[in-house]
């Protein structure tokens, strides 16, 4: 340290070293400022983007009229139906025979003309068909002349009487002309029967109006089911010409297995469809429980008759039924109206409610990319909305769920009953979208 050369160097060195340090903690220093104050810039513009993530989905839709033409979105209403405790068995439909009938001629004859055909309805009594035979002409040419034959007859019993009682006349010709008269009465009153099952009134034959056809009439109110006969053919009595169905009377027959007979008693509704035709329900009522098994098949028959319109149902016809164990009913709606997203199962409801607002930048994007004319569609009348309601689902038949609703909604509000899943569709559109 006695040299001052060498005590300015260390000097020198050391006071170099406390800059460097000094130059570096300050530099530190900045670096953690700028670092918490760009954290903090960060954390500020982040949670406006939380936020929006945070943001409910939309519920309510709106559509123009054209595309709910185009889709072809319909309406209903939440139904009251019995879909709990139920049984489901196969029938088919029937008409009872005393609701069946056979248009037959009590006469043999050619046919002459058919005047219905498979599908016509007819009343008691319509003409079917004609039919002739040389034999009709007979019969009334028989009961024309019998009339003279009677008047002569009872004349000569007079005669015979005056006679007999002037001891002119053997008692033998007064009992022969009482007999004869007696047996001429009886042919008449024969005659004019037969002539009468043809159809014609005897009252009304006359030399210059003798009938050659016949009429063949219907004998109950109905359709006709069947034409046995073709012009040109022979008929007689065991030769119908055509069948006639009064389906007014129509019953179902269901096929009810052993296990489900006590279940089963009379005046349950049944709601059944055509197995052909699931679309349209039809309701019936239990009015005969059978007491034997049905063939080899071990099902007992349930009688229901059908109650309601019954156009569409034809003697016949394979159905599938589901028979109410209780009278307990409960909301339903059709399975189309039903729709599900995020394990929730909703439907849709028509609502005065407005749709939520877009964004400003879609409302802006829609703005550039549609222009005027979707400002123009904006204020075009026939806009329908749609609010989504969450339900819980119940048990299915007959095309129908059980629901229950999270939340009430109006009586009788309209819901959706087809086109919910295209509604939902553009629903997550709008709400992708948004985000």
């Amino acid at each position: 340290m006695n040299n001052p050369s060498k005590y300015r160097l260390y000097k020198f060195r050391f006071g170099y070293a406390l800059l460097l340090g000094s130059i570096f903690m300050s530099a530190c220093t900045n670096h953690k400022a700028d670092d918490g104050h760009q954290h903090e810039q960060n954390s500020k513009t982040a949670k406006p983007a939380e936020a929006s993530h945070e943001e409910a989905a939309p519920t309510i839709a709106t559509l123009t009229a054209a595309q709910i033409k185009s889709v072809g979105i319909t309406y209903g209403t939440v139904e009251q139906k019995e879909l709990t405790a139920t049984i489901k068995a196969n029938g088919n439909l029937k008409v009872p025979n005393n609701n069946k009938a056979n248009a037959t001629s009590l006469y043999g004859g050619v046919i002459r003309a058919i005047n219905v055909q498979i599908g016509s309805y007819v009343r008691k009594g319509q003409v079917i068909a004609t039919i002739a035979n040389p034999q009709f002409i007979q019969l009334q040419e028989e009961y024309l002349t019998i009339g003279s034959k009677i008047t002569f007859a009872a004349q000569e019993l007079t005669r015979q009487q005056e006679l007999h009682e002037g001891n002119a006349g053997a008692k033998k010709n007064l009992q022969n002309a009482d007999a004869e008269l007696k047996a001429l009465r009886t042919r008449k009153a024969s005659l004019q029967q037969q002539i009468q099952l043809m159809g014609i009134n005897p009252a009304s034959i006359s030399n210059s109006n003798l009938k050659s056809a016949l009429v063949v009439t219907s004998p109950i109110d109905g359709t006709i089911s069947d034409v046995f006969a073709k012009i040109g053919s022979y008929v007689d009595v065991s030769s119908p010409v055509a069948e006639i169905v009064d389906n007014s009377q129509l019953h179902l027959d269901l096929n009810v297995f052993e296990k489900d007979l006590p279940l089963i008693k009379v005046g349950q509704i049944i709601h059944f469809t055509l197995t052909n035709n699931p679309t349209k329900e039809y309701d019936a009522t239990v009015f005969s429980i059978g007491t034997a098994f049905e063939n080899d098949s071990k099902t007992i028959p349930i009688h229901c008759k059908v109650q309601g319109n019954k156009n569409g149902l034809i003697d016949g016809m394979n159905i599938t039924g589901i028979v109410s164990l209780n009278n307990a009913t409960g909301p339903a709606v059709p399975d189309a109206a039903l729709v599900s997203a995020d394990g929730k199962d909703y439907i849709f409801v028509i609502t005065d409610k407005a749709a939520e607002a877009h964004s400003e930048a879609e409302a802006t994007e829609h703005k550039h990319e549609e222009g005027v004319q979707h400002d123009h569609e904006q204020e075009t009348a026939g806009n329908v909305n749609f609010e989504k309601i969450e339900i819980v689902k119940g048990v299915s038949n007959m095309g129908y769920t059980a629901i229950t609703f999270i939340n009430d909604i109006p009586p009788n509000a309209k819901i959706v009953t087809k086109g919910a899943f295209f509604i939902n569709a553009k629903l997550s559109n709008t709400g992708e979208h948004a985000h």
